[in-house]
């Protein structure tokens, strides 16, 4: 059930929005900076079989 706030002393105890942002924001980072390392791995073999050099 949804509770309207009725008072500026009820701002003060809502808590936890904040964090929640954060940790989505740090999800979807770290999410970006696996899929740009995929991408990097997945060129370099790429590039590294057509010019041939592969270990």
């Amino acid at each position: 059930m949804i509770e309207t706030i009725r008072s500026e002393e009820e701002l003060f105890i809502i808590t936890g929005g904040i964090n929640l942002s954060g940790n989505i924001i740090n999800a979807i980072v770290s999410g970006a900076k696996i899929v740009l390392e995929l991408g990097r791995s997945l060129g370099s073999a790429i590039r590294r079989s057509i010019t041939g050099n592969v270990c």
